[in-house]
C-alpha cells in the first residue's frame, strides 16, 4: 500500500466538524462539516499542489529575483518560482515540523529555521490548530533565536469552498479599501483604491469570470478586530467565512485560474498575510523579528448555514 506522501496525519474533530493536519509543513490538509468540505484540500497519498494549505513563513508569496536588501548586508534566496524569477512562499513548505501534540480537537507542531544562505537567520516556529463551535482557529508563532533582527512575514494559503462545483457561482465579500495592482510576474506595482473597480468587493458581489490573484489591503475590521472575507453560496443559505486577526494587515485572493486542468476555479484561496507580495524589497508591511522577540498570528475559517 502506498504510504502518505505528506507524514503523520493529525485528525480533530469537535462535533460536526473535522480538519486533518499534516507533518509535511504543518499544512492544513482538509477541514469539512459533517459532509460539506468546507476547503478544497488535498488527499492522504496525493503531493501537495498550488500551495494547499501550506504555511508560508517567513515570508509570504514572492520576492523579485530573490534578492533583498538587510542590515547593510546583500541577500541573495533560491528562486522557487523560476518562470517568474522570484522567491516564493518561504522555506518551510517542504520540511516536516515536528508533532509537539495532538488531542481530539487541538494539534500542535513546531520547526527549527534554520539560518541559511539567503536568510542568515535562526528562528523557531511553532502551529496550532483548534477546533471549535465556532470552527477552526490557526496560531503561527514565531521566535527569533539569533543575536540579531531578522526579516519576517507570515501567510497562509487555504483553497475555500461554498458548495458549489466552480467560484463563478459564489458570493464574495471581501471588506478591503485598496487593492495592489501587479506585474506579470505577480508583484506590486501600486497601491490603488478599489471604489470604482471591478475589485471593489466591500459588498456581496457574484465571482463570475472575475480572475484573481490579487493582493487587499486597507481592510476593515469588525468590533473583535477582525477581517471577515466571506465566500457564499448563491442561494445565500450557507458560505464559510476567513477571518484575519490582528497583525495580518493583508489578504491575497487566488481563483486559481493558473492551476492544472481539473483544478482550476474549485475555490478561492484565502490567503492571510501580514505583509504584501516583496516585503523583503519594500519594506511595508515588513515584520523585524529582534532577538528573543516572538510574533503570534492568529486568523480562523468559520463555516455558517445549513
Amino acid at each position: 500500500m502506498q504510504e502518505s506522501r505528506t507524514g503523520r496525519q493529525l485528525t480533530l474533530r469537535y462535533g460536526a466538524h473535522s480538519a486533518v493536519v499534516v507533518e509535511l509543513g504543518a499544512a492544513l490538509r482538509s477541514y469539512a462539516i459533517g459532509e460539506r468540505a468546507v476547503v478544497d484540500g488535498f488527499a492522504e497519498r496525493d503531493q501537495i499542489t498550488g500551495g494547499r494549505g501550506q504555511i508560508l513563513v517567513p515570508w509570504p508569496n514572492r520576492i523579485r529575483d530573490g534578492q533583498y536588501r538587510w542590515d547593510g548586508q546583500d541577500q541573495q534566496l533560491p528562486l522557487t518560482e523560476p518562470v517568474g524569477c522570484n522567491a516564493i512562499h518561504g522555506l518551510l513548505r517542504w520540511v516536516a515540523w515536528r508533532v509537539v501534540e495532538a488531542s481530539d480537537s487541538r494539534a500542535v507542531l513546531d520547526v527549527p529555521l534554520w539560518p541559511q544562505p539567503g536568510y542568515p537567520f535562526h528562528l523557531h516556529v511553532s502551529a496550532e490548530y483548534t477546533l471549535s463551535e465556532g470552527g477552526l482557529e490557526v496560531a503561527v508563532t514565531a521566535r527569533n533565536l539569533d543575536a540579531r533582527a531578522a526579516p519576517y512575514g507570515f501567510g497562509q494559503h487555504p483553497y475555500v469552498t461554498a458548495g458549489t462545483a466552480v467560484v463563478d457561482q459564489a458570493v464574495l465579500t471581501v471588506p478591503a479599501r485598496t487593492w495592489l495592482r501587479t506585474d506579470g510576474r505577480g508583484l506590486p506595482v501600486a497601491a490603488e483604491p478599489v471604489a470604482g473597480t471591478e475589485y471593489d468587493l466591500r459588498t456581496p458581489t457574484a465571482v463570475g469570470a472575475l480572475q484573481l490573484d490579487t493582493p487587499f489591503g486597507d481592510l476593515d475590521r469588525d468590533a473583535n478586530g477582525r477581517a471577515v472575507i466571506r465566500l457564499a453560496h448563491p442561494s445565500g443559505a450557507f458560505g464559510t467565512d476567513v477571518w484575519l486577526g490582528e497583525g495580518a494587515d493583508y489578504v491575497q485572493l487566488y481563483t486559481g485560474d493558473t492551476l492544472p486542468p481539473g483544478e482550476r476555479r474549485r475555490a478561492v484561496a484565502v490567503e492571510p498575510m501580514t505583509c504584501p507580495p516583496d516585503a523583503f524589497r519594500s519594506g511595508t508591511g515588513l515584520i523585524g523579528l529582534g532577538p528573543g522577540e516572538r510574533r503570534t498570528v492568529r486568523w480562523g475559517i468559520t463555516p455558517w448555514g445549513e
